[in-house]
């Protein structure tokens, strides 16, 4: 039997690249953000919603939840609205959605600012914490999420690694038709304070050797006071920088198969630019933090990507031995590569996930639980009155 499986909301398009390798049969609908997530994210087979007003996205849930056997939800906001909807879901975190989860007051983002993320009142953080503890299970695929998710469920489910889209991403992939006159880099990932911007620019200032950098220019149009430091950025770039547009995922492929290296982020954390970039089986340049472990064949290992240190100065190093040195760079990126592999075979990973919702079924039968329409009535309306009361404080503040 296929299961028929409702995934609400994405985050770096992680449902949208495993949905490709799992038996069940996945239909998601994605929110239309006009941030981060909307420049490379993959359209095919996505469903998008026509707004994100929850009247709006509740109604289409509503029409087509029937039709599922189990649900998975991503981001805080498909967490709310599964939970308003009254679905059985699982709950899938990948970030700072479990970092800084949105019913903890005050919660600023620990790899950027010290500012506070969200500005809910005591009655919307009611609403997201109700999200959180009423998913029928609750996943995040490493071990440093593994202990911010233990702060909050007692019931914490492990998988093994995030997938990468090896049909996308592969040495073999055809290169974009580009003219290349010396060493180049293809630096993807989003311009901000969360990714480390400010030190690889700074880093790529104190730099001895002669390369380019295509940088991807993208950041995120939702907060307004990162989308004016990226302009500061963008009008004063290093001498290496060369822009280009926004581009779709595949293309990002094809441009990783015709850099010489990646340079990736420096925050710390693993994303999905780093392991896409290794599976072309070039070598990365990642911050990666010593003290942290990942489990490959039942041993903890430190990850291969290098730096060790965020230090502007050590980046800077790095990345004139990576353009100068070609015995050092072959054996970075083989390395990263079996790193990578061991952690994001995207098989493996589907399997984890098809078992889960298999378990879950059986469990739980549907994706839509049928609780009295009065009860879901009751709390769609709370949630609105709560929603309201805080634009209605903001327009008054200002």
């Amino acid at each position: 039997m296929v299961l028929k499986v409702l995934a609400i909301g994405d985050l770096s398009n992680n449902i949208t690249m495993f949905k490709k390798f799992t038996k069940s049969d996945i239909h998601l609908i994605n929110f239309p953000w006009d941030g981060p997530s909307k420049v490379i994210d993959i359209k095919d087979g996505v469903e998008f919603f026509k707004s994100v007003k929850v009247k709006d996205v509740l109604k289409r849930i509503n029409e087509i939840k029937n039709e599922f056997d189990i649900c998975i939800a991503m981001s805080s906001t498909g967490l709310l609205m599964s939970y308003l909807a009254d679905l059985n879901y699982i709950a899938y975190f990948c970030g700072h959605d479990i970092r800084s989860p949105p019913f903890i007051k005050d919660m600023p983002d620990p790899l950027s600012t010290d500012k506070p993320i969200y500005d809910f009142n005591s009655l919307e953080r009611r609403y997201y914490k109700k999200a959180y503890d009423n998913a029928i299970a609750a996943v995040v695929t490493d071990d440093e999420l593994l202990e911010h998710l233990k702060k909050y469920r007692d019931d914490p489910t492990r998988i093994t690694g995030y997938i990468v889209d090896t049909t996308i991403f592969n040495e073999n992939v055809k290169p974009v038709e580009r003219k290349k006159t010396k060493f180049t880099f293809i630096s993807p990932a989003r311009m901000g304070l969360q990714k480390g911007t400010e030190k690889i620019w700074e880093a790529l200032r104190m730099c001895k050797s002669d390369f380019e950098v295509i940088q991807i220019k993208w950041y995120d149009k939702r907060n307004s006071e990162e989308e004016k430091i990226a302009q500061e950025w963008i009008n004063n770039p290093p001498k290496q920088i060369t822009f280009i547009p926004i581009m779709p995922r595949k293309e990002l492929g094809r441009y990783m198969v015709f850099a010489d290296a990646i340079l990736g982020q420096v925050s710390g954390i693993q994303a999905d630019i780093e392991r896409s970039g290794a599976l072309c089986k070039k070598a990365v340049i990642h911050y990666a933090n010593p003290k942290r472990m990942y489990i490959i064949n039942g041993k903890k290992v430190t990850s291969p990507f290098l730096p060790h240190s965020n230090d502007p100065k050590v980046i800077a190093e790095t990345i004139d031995r990576v353009v100068t040195d070609k015995e050092f760079r072959e054996k970075l990126a083989d390395e990263e590569y079996k790193f990578v592999m061991a952690l994001s075979d995207p098989n493996m990973i589907a399997s984890q996930w098809d078992e889960l919702f298999e378990k879950m079924n059986q469990k739980y039968k549907k994706a839509a639980k049928n609780s009295s329409k009065l009860k879901i009535k009751l709390r769609v309306s709370g949630y609105l009155i709560a929603n309201a009361l805080r634009r209605k404080i903001r327009i008054l503040k200002t």
